[in-house]
């Protein structure tokens, strides 16, 4: 018998249940976290509000990602592509389950913004799907060279003894590599050059703003 298909209530309930989990912090990860193995130091309390204000960012980042991923599926016109959206997402899915038990070891919280940075960039995805699909590929390109870049930052500004952040962040900036290497190989358009600037200018908003609130 073929698989039934999803009604548009369906699809709706699917995406309300996956944007709950989400802001809830309860998805997990499907893989162990890479500081698993790295011992837990005490950093000092400067130290420690320092990481737990990068680590907020990230977790912020990562609920974008959550959502872009998810309205870029939702308006994609190719089945294929639609299902690599949302393994990407899957996989992002460890990033936010492993920066929200950070978060909690750092004695800290997310970014109350996290609604608004995921309902912002749900459309934003929805968007960029609707466009073509070579263009949501570009989108998600340019997405992750900024992620990338983005990362390396934050690894030079850690505390040298927050080892188990660093772990963290060296494994995401290492996914993040692979999915911008994804997109391109896969035929994403080169965004025009206001359009990456718009996105660098959303993106430090959000990171300047997720550090605090």
């Amino acid at each position: 018998m073929p698989p039934k298909s999803l009604t548009g209530l369906d699809l709706v309930l699917t995406e309300a249940g996956r944007a709950l989990r989400t802001l809830a912090s309860a998805n997990t990860a499907s893989r162990p976290s890479p500081a698993l193995d790295t011992p837990s130091n005490v950093l000092p309390e400067d130290a420690r509000r320092h990481s737990a204000g990068l680590m907020r960012v990230n977790h912020a980042g990562e609920i974008a990602a959550q959502a872009l991923y998810q309205g870029q599926a939702l308006t994609a016109r190719n089945p294929e592509l639609r299902e690599s959206f949302r393994r990407a997402a899957d996989e992002e899915s460890d990033h936010l389950a492993w920066c929200a038990e950070r978060l909690r070891e750092l004695n800290s919280r997310p970014s109350v913004l996290n609604p608004l940075w995921y309902f912002g960039s749900l459309a934003i995805g929805a968007a960029a799907g609707a466009l073509g699909d070579r263009v949501s590929l570009g989108f998600v390109a340019e997405t992750e060279r900024q992620v990338e870049t983005h990362l390396h930052d934050h690894l030079g500004r850690l505390a040298p003894e927050d080892e188990r952040s660093r772990k963290i962040l060296e494994q995401m900036k290492t996914d993040e590599t692979r999915h911008g290497a994804d997109a391109r190989a896969a035929g994403a358009a080169d965004l025009p050059a206001p359009v990456q600037v718009l996105m660098r200018l959303t993106s430090r908003i959000m990171t300047r703003t997720a550090y605090w609130l």
